[in-house]
């Protein structure tokens, strides 16, 4: 039995992505569990004018998920355990110049990659530096270091697919559309080297909008050619596969599914952006009701603090070698919670709430209830309102009531933006049906001392969803996700 204390005590680590959610709930919980872990070491790139260290710490001290912390420990005592390094994961050696790399070889064994651009479909090229090169780069100071390295990825590389997703399916040569082991139209290297040359012909084209536009189209198509659903799950996808093909850096790859707010910790409901989720929770409580969603699908979400104590575990394992290759945190393998239960809870709320009509007024849809439709339902419910909408404006324009036309103008566009987000999401919550099989980290818990299983817990089976959803989801959406972000998605009007 590994014990993680020791473990932890006797290894450092360098932690990429400690500015993002997950990042920060990691750092949090391996320094508020572990105070035999005397240094981690965090690299930060800087922006914006900022140098690394301002970054870190107005965008990790003094957040939210490192209060409890430093009022617990003191903020001194916190910053004597962590060193930052300026650097980017996309650039050679990190971005750590050779002062830092020989401060660090032979320290630090374990690099812990929570970095990455989470975007369904951004240009290509940045989500190629993000997802893929990062990967390469940090193979590279692996190796410069002597350390091992922990990559974070995703459940949804899978791509289109229905059904259990199992761990033990191959990552080199995968592609979701692949038919059987024999297969081997797909080839990581040469798909890399054709996208990112793809790229650079792109990026050398008119400037602006229509260059970036080229680079979204093309990570569209690259995509879906192979069967993945976004250019996101792609990259994530190519970044693993770079990882799997070398054989002298010893790696594990945690896969979450959904990850969403903390069940705990470092308090309940602490979320960060706008999460996945949050656009489908925002247009629930603004009064949607037509739901292109498959009533019996779960959507796959884990808390981050679950998310981050499993992957704290498996960096203790890795570090013990004894780790497997890949381990999914997934929920619905064990305690699966339908979308029409999740739907209906969210209408209740937003009934609650007095939004129920928000969406559209009575005179323009008098039969307004709750509905499950597939796409082509909705759409066409979408062209019927859209009519209404515009006769009802023209004959408020004809009348001389210029502020009421307006107001259904602008009903006109959130309709239309909530279809555009609709329709990104729909491989979660109609085409595909995921259940991510979750049998590594389990088998890896029931190995541990009873000691680290209350330190880290990963507990999705005990989870009651409808509570999660309405103190943790829904209450920290409203809280935590930032207004900018509300305007951007428009959802109220």
């Amino acid at each position: 039995m590994t014990d993680f204390s020791q473990t932890f005590a006797e290894n450092e680590i360098l932690l990429t992505g400690a500015n993002g959610f997950v990042g920060k709930v990691i750092l949090a919980l391996l320094l508020d569990r572990y105070p035999q872990a005397q240094r981690v070491h965090v690299l930060v790139r800087p922006r914006g004018g900022a140098s690394a260290a301002e970054r870190f710490r107005t965008d990790v001290l003094d957040s939210p998920p490192l209060r409890p912390l430093i009022e617990k420990a003191g903020r001194e005592a916190v910053e004597r355990r962590i060193q930052v390094y300026e650097g980017d994961a996309s650039q050679p050696l990190a971005g750590l110049d050779e002062s830092a790399c020989g401060a660090l070889a032979g320290r630090v064994k374990l690099i812990l990659n929570c970095a990455g651009l989470v975007e369904f479909f951004p240009p290509v090229d940045r989500s190629l530096d993000a997802n893929v090169t990062a990967v390469e780069r940090l193979l590279e100071t692996a190796r410069r270091l002597g350390a091992k390295l922990l990559h974070v990825s995703t459940c949804y590389v899978a791509g289109k697919a229905d059904g259990l997703i199992e761990e033990t399916e191959p990552i080199l040569g995968f592609y979701p559309r692949r038919r059987d082991a024999a297969d081997d139209a797909f080839d990581a290297r040469r798909e890399l080297a054709q996208c990112r040359a793809a790229a650079e012909r792109a990026a050398d084209g008119p400037a602006g909008r229509r260059r970036s536009e080229a680079l979204i189209e093309l990570g569209r198509v690259r995509s879906s050619r192979w069967g993945w659903v976004n250019t996101y799950t792609y990259a994530k996808s190519l970044g693993e596969q770079a990882l799997a093909a070398q054989t002298d850096v010893e790696y594990a790859i945690v896969r979450p599914a959904i990850v969403e707010s903390a069940l705990r910790y470092p308090f309940p409901g602490w979320i960060e952006g706008g999460r996945t989720a949050a656009p489908l929770v925002l247009m629930a409580l603004g009064g949607l009701l037509d739901w292109p969603v498959r009533p019996d699908l779960s959507l796959e979400v884990v808390p981050v603090d679950m998310v981050a104590a499993a992957t704290l575990a498996v960096a203790a394992l890795l570090l013990a070698g004894r780790q497997r290759s890949v381990y999914q945190l997934g929920a619905s393998d064990v305690n699966p919670y339908p979308m029409e239960e999740l739907v209906r809870l969210l209408a209740a709320e937003a009934e609650s709430n007095g939004n129920r009509t928000a969406a559209a007024p009575f005179w323009l849809d008098p039969f307004r209830r709750l509905r499950f439709l597939d796409p082509m339902q909705a759409e066409k419910r979408r062209r019927t309102l859209r009519r209404r909408i515009e006769r009802c404006r023209g004959a408020l324009e004809s009348l001389g009531l210029k502020s009421r036309a307006a107001a259904l103008r602008a009903l006109d566009l959130q309709t239309t933006f909530r279809e555009r987000t609709l329709a990104e999401y729909l491989p979660f919550i109609f085409d595909n049906r995921y259940v991510f099989e979750a049998h590594n980290i389990r088998e890896a818990y029931a190995e541990l001392s009873a000691d680290d299983r209350e330190k880290l817990p990963w507990e999705p089976e005990a989870i009651d969803w409808p509570a999660y959803w309405r103190a943790c989801q829904i209450a920290g959406i409203e809280k935590w996700v930032q207004p900018e972000a509300v305007r951007k998605w428009a959802f109220q009007l």
